[in-house]
C-alpha cells in the first residue's frame, strides 16, 4: 500500500524508466470499517504520477467512486462508464472496475482497454472471509500477466484463482469480526 505522495513519489521515480507493466490496485480505504488509508494529497499522486505509468488500474467500486468524486456507481453500465473516467483521468492502459461490492448474485468486473469492454462475470461466493480479495486479484493478474503476457487472458485467470480460494475458504471461521482473510492455501 502506497500512503504517501512521497512513497507514490519514490515507486514512480524507481519504476518510470524501466517500463515495467504495473498493475496498481489503489488501496484507499479499509472498508468494513471505512477507514482511510491513503492521505488526500497521496490520493493526487496516484493520479497524476503513478496511473499514467501503469499497465492495469484495479479499483474497486468504492475506490472508483471516490477517484470520481463520489460518484454513485450502482450497475454495470455505471461501472462502464466509471471506467472510461477513470482510464481520462489516469490514462493508464487498461482499467479493471470491479463490482464485487453490488448486491447481486453474479459478480461482474469490467475490463476497458480504451476502445472496447470485456465483461467478467462470476458466480459470488457466499462468505464472510473476504478480505484481501482486491488485493490478492491484482496480484494474481500481475503474475499471470507476466506468465501469459496478454492481459485480459491474466485477468481471466486471476479471477478463476480468486473465485476458487473464495469458494475453499467460505465456511472457514478465521479471525475476529465479520470480515475474515481468504486461505490462500486452499
Amino acid at each position: 500500500m502506497l500512503a504517501s505522495a512521497d512513497i507514490i513519489r519514490c515507486v514512480v521515480d524507481a519504476v518510470a524508466h524501466r517500463n515495467l507493466p504495473l498493475v496498481v490496485d489503489p488501496v484507499m480505504y479499509f472498508i468494513p470499517f471505512r477507514h482511510r488509508l491513503l492521505q488526500s494529497e497521496a490520493h493526487r499522486s496516484l493520479v497524476t504520477d503513478l496511473f499514467p505509468i501503469a499497465l492495469l488500474i484495479t479499483p474497486n467500486l468504492p475506490e472508483a467512486s471516490v477517484l470520481l468524486d463520489g460518484r454513485v456507481i450502482a450497475s454495470v453500465a455505471d461501472m462502464q462508464q466509471a471506467a472510461v473516467d477513470l482510464m481520462a483521468l489516469g490514462r493508464s492502459k487498461f482499467v479493471l472496475v470491479k463490482g464485487g461490492h453490488l448486491e447481486s448474485d453474479t459478480v461482474v468486473d469490467v475490463l476497458y482497454d480504451g476502445e472496447s469492454f470485456d465483461l467478467f462475470s462470476s458466480p459470488r461466493v457466499h462468505t464472510t472471509n473476504t478480505h484481501g480479495t482486491g488485493c490478492t486479484l491484482a496480484a494474481a493478474i500481475a503474475a499471470n500477466y507476466a506468465k501469459v503476457a496478454d492481459l485480459k487472458l491474466a485477468v481471466r485467470l486471476a479471477i478463476r484463482y480468486v473465485q476458487s480460494i473464495l469458494h475453499g475458504s467460505r465456511d472457514i471461521k478465521i479471525g475476529h469480526g465479520d470480515n475474515g482473510p481468504m486461505l490462500h492455501w486452499l
